[in-house]
């Protein structure tokens, strides 16, 4: 089993990249994670409905397609860390790859969101991808703790 976690572009802001890479490095050391980061479509002239289907076309090909799709989406499922943990764990224990996608600043494309096999939702808000990146970092980190009885999780 492995997780990648698919994203639409990289973090601008240095000191938020270091706060996602400290995460993401946490979270590696209880799940084989695999970060794919792909091009975002800014560009003048671009319509949101082309950014978010070049993107979401970019997300699909560098996203293995054994892997379970799972969106991270502020329509999706509700969980408790408990459950995102569980939902994580039971995908380990299948042996099954998971793919987390976060979409660009236009959000996630029909087709991504047609292939997905879930839909979570990381707040009940809309975040910032890079916030979002953030949060399902820590999530990743957080169910690891949870599924070995550590501390961390309170």
């Amino acid at each position: 089993m492995r997780l990648v976690v698919a994203v639409v572009g990289k973090p601008r802001d240095r000191h938020l990249a270091a706060v996602i890479a400290e995460y993401e490095s946490r979270a590696a050391r209880y799940w084989p994670l695999e970060i794919v980061e792909v091009r975002d479509a800014s560009g003048r002239g671009v319509s949101a409905t082309d950014a978010r289907s070049r993107e979401g076309d970019r997300l699909l090909e560098r996203v293995p397609q054994s892997a379970r799709l799972v969106t991270c989406d502020e329509r999706g499922d509700h969980l408790t860390s408990a459950q995102f943990a569980t939902f994580v764990s039971d995908a380990r224990d299948r042996a099954q790859d998971m793919a987390f996608v976060i979409g660009g600043a236009f959000g996630l494309s029909d087709a991504v969101r047609s292939q997905a096999s879930r839909s979570v939702q990381l707040a009940p808000w809309t975040l910032p991808h890079e916030l979002a990146r953030l949060v399902l970092a820590e999530q990743l980190y957080r169910a690891g703790t949870i599924v070995r009885g550590e501390p961390y999780h309170k």
